[in-house]
């Protein structure tokens, strides 16, 4: 059973390339090109395994030099108009995420949603959307192509796990990119790593 798990996993997250849209990612890029250019905050927000997911990004974006937060920790700065709200969540429907993604709208802020649902209540109200394909707890891909492309039939993987892993290899690739564009190097991101740690 792990052998096929692992597969199916590592399949899906394979497949998920053929169904992430390029003008969505771009659009996502360019906004996190245009915080780092211009010093804009980034607010980093997930409940459960999405906010795990979350904190692994952010740590990344730390480490490129970005000034960036994650909800829920004790030393947050305030969010102000044109900064960033990275929103996770699988179904766009999680109500404490949602409702921190309205709170940083009515600040001026742009707010990204991470989801599988494009027409979920995260998705509405966020400026830039990225579609990342998995199975959440509420629901199922419905499109028969989408299904066959990925590879999605009776999951080993349960609730949001093929979301959860797909959004961290996505936003782990998200890093690469931003360090290609950027012209940083490995040991750029090594030496804004923690040095004292417990």
């Amino acid at each position: 059973m792990l052998y096929r798990a692992y597969l199916q996993i590592s399949n899906f997250i394979s497949n998920a390339l053929a169904v992430i849209k390029s003008p969505q990612v771009e659009n996502f890029i360019k906004l996190l090109e245009d915080a780092y250019k211009n010093d804009r905050r980034i607010l980093v927000i997930g409940a459960g395994r999405s906010g795990l997911v979350g904190r692994a990004f952010a740590m990344r974006l730390k480490h490129l030099g970005f000034d960036v937060y994650v909800l829920g920790d004790t030393i947050v700065s305030p969010v102000r108009k044109d900064d960033i709200v990275i929103a996770i969540s699988g179904s766009g429907r999680t109500a404490l995420i949602v409702t921190a993604a309205e709170a940083a709208k009515t600040v001026g802020a742009k707010v990204i949603a991470i989801t599988s649902f494009i027409d979920s209540p995260l998705a509405r109200l966020a400026d830039v959307v990225v579609e990342i394909p998995g199975r959440t707890k509420i629901s199922h891909v419905e499109d028969y192509f989408a299904r066959q492309v990925l590879g999605l039939h009776e999951p080993l993987a349960p609730l949001g796990t093929l979301f959860e892993d797909c959004a961290a290899v996505f936003l782990d690739a998200v890093i690469a990119e931003l360090m290609h564009r950027f012209g940083k190097t490995e040991e750029d991101l090594r030496q804004e790593h923690a040095n004292i740690e417990v």
